[in-house]
């Protein structure tokens, strides 16, 4: 049920085709990964078929090597008319432990859109434990950073 549940966690080995010439996992395939968790998350907090409008911030911490368990947790802290700011974490480490540890971190924008592709309404998220506001108040002052910044990006757009 949409506006219920704002956590989602995908777990899954690391592949021998994830790994770049270094021998570790590509952030490409990292990546893709992040947007796969995020459109999940949005999905099912929204109950509407999403995109992704931005994906920003990504640092990434520590390396994945194939066979490490990998956890890409994806989580909802602001939700503006039709849009929502996740924070993503991946995490990784030996399966054969329960030790895991952050490799990668960022945070998406996934826009609803109805069956015509044109931004649709979502459910309001409101925190309601001290950490939750934070990252509320993070995701708000990182959207009012965001507008400085495409601002400044004007000027190395070429059409």
């Amino acid at each position: 049920m949409a506006g219920t549940d704002r956590l989602l966690t995908l777990r899954f080995l690391a592949e021998p085709a994830d790994v770049n010439f270094g021998g570790k996992v590509h952030g490409g395939a990292v990546m893709k990964w992040i947007d796969l968790a995020g459109y999940a998350c949005a999905a099912g907090w929204s109950g509407k078929y999403c995109i992704t409008a931005y994906a920003g911030g990504i640092r990434f911490v520590k390396p994945i090597y194939v066979g490490n368990i990998v956890e890409v947790t994806a989580k909802v802290i602001y939700t503006g008319r039709s849009s929502m700011h996740l924070g993503i974490d991946v995490k990784a480490g030996d399966p054969k432990g329960s030790d895991r540890h952050l490799t990668t971190h960022c945070v998406l924008i996934m826009v609803a859109v109805d069956d015509e592709g044109k931004p649709t309404q979502v459910p309001e998220w409101v925190p309601t434990t001290a950490a939750d506001i934070e990252l509320r108040e993070s995701a708000v002052r990182l959207m009012e950073m965001r507008k400085k910044i495409g601002a400044e990006m004007e000027a190395h757009v070429t059409l």
